[in-house]
């Protein structure tokens, strides 16, 4: 078995204790880790089953299987040419929002990454599907729905079909209140691409923009296709066409080489571009991959140290986007009756909002002016 960065240690700790907890159970692994290192997953005590990223609808049955053959099923398979694999989910955790991936696979082999070496080729849910799947979210009572892929932006390639066609697909379903988008890059977000958002009421003015890092040279390193400057063009199109929109990125600490002005370049790009919110993960070194390779590793001390510090700043930006939304009137879907008489739930920005209201305006979206701001927390009135 490969070495392992710290996610796939805990994801492989997690499998013995799950054995260990539960010897009479039958532990299936699937996903990326199993992907890669099915054959040494499949030796493990407990396992009866390894499913990798193919065939997940076919668990009961192959699991079936195992256990009436009494051994364990290795059911990876090489990637090649696959199609789209719908996995249809009717039931999600929560009452009001559901995701829904409609893009699989990546060809961009970022130098850290390992995903396009265990997902396969870039493949799309066909737009019938997508129209279907948005059908059953909202007939299921689905106010947002979500809409997510490992690289969004690929959607439709060789299909003749667009992105764009894909969320108006979902936008225009009845019942769905809401579309929100998982994850996007920057190089997808173009004067028309902006326009066309800008034109669906019903979309989430929060965009999930990927930036990694705001130093350029670390992002030539990184083998992402874009530079800080092409980020920020990017961020003022969304602005452009939707004023009040929220910008929030995930950024990687102590990526291979970085050094204190590298780092120093990325805390201040975070700020200049006015972010609202912040995923911070510490580089984790992945067996297989180019950054793997790369001198100059930083020890876990100094990236869990770079980690902490863009934590803080991300806080100071929330805080400080949050804040901007006092005397506004934001649309808000309650969620949650964290006391009794008092709502929470999320703006289209994606800000938090508590509200004085019944219990019966759960699921429901209203109008709420912005009193007072704490943090990444925001009070209101439902108007």
């Amino acid at each position: 078995m490969h070495r392992h960065g710290t996610g796939d240690q805990k994801s492989l700790k997690t499998v013995r204790r799950a054995a260990r907890s539960h010897p009479d159970s039958a532990v299936i692994v699937c996903g990326c880790l199993a992907q890669r290192e099915a054959e040494a997953i499949a030796r493990m005590d407990g396992v009866k089953l390894v499913l990798g990223v193919q065939r997940r609808g076919e668990v009961v049955s192959l699991l079936e299987q195992a256990l009436a053959e009494g051994r364990t099923i290795n059911a990876v398979a090489p990637l090649r040419a696959i199609p789209f694999e719908a996995l249809s989910v009717s039931r999600h955790e929560g009452r009001t929002r559901a995701t829904m991936k409609i893009q699989e696979g990546c060809d961009r082999f970022c130098s850290y990454c390992i995903i396009p070496y265990v997902r396969g080729p870039v493949r799309s849910m066909p737009l019938e599907n997508v129209r279907a799947e948005a059908r059953l979210l909202a007939e299921a009572g689905y106010r947002e729905i979500v809409v997510t892929g490992i690289h969004l932006a690929s959607y439709g390639r060789g299909t003749g079909e667009s992105l764009i066609d894909a969320i108006s697909a979902v936008h225009d379903t009845p019942g769905v209140a809401r579309v929100r988008l998982g994850s996007l890059e920057p190089g997808i977000v173009t004067p028309s691409f902006a326009r066309a958002l800008g034109c669906m009421p019903g979309l989430a003015q929060q965009f999930h923009l990927s930036l990694q890092s705001g130093s350029a040279s670390v992002l030539k390193r990184m083998h992402r296709r874009y530079t800080p400057e092409q980020y920020l063009e990017a961020c003022a199109l969304l602005r452009e066409s939707m004023p009040r929109c929220a910008v929030t990125t995930d950024v990687i600490a102590g990526f291979p080489g970085e050094t204190e002005e590298e780092f120093a370049e990325t805390q201040a790009f975070l700020c200049s571009a006015q972010l609202a919110r912040l995923h911070v993960f510490p580089y984790s070194r992945r067996s297989g991959t180019v950054a793997d390779r790369l001198p100059g590793q930083l020890t876990e001390a100094e990236k869990h140290a770079r980690a902490q510090a863009l934590i803080a700043t991300g806080r100071e930006l929330e805080a400080a986007f949050v804040a901007r939304q006092r005397g506004q009137v934001v649309r808000v879907l309650f969620e949650t009756e964290p006391e009794e008489g008092m709502l929470e739930g999320y703006s289209g920005a994606y800000v938090r909002v508590r509200a004085e209201g019944d219990s019966a305006l759960l699921g429901a979206i209203r109008d709420v002016r912005i009193t007072e701001t704490e943090g990444a927390l925001a009070t209101g009135c439902i108007i």
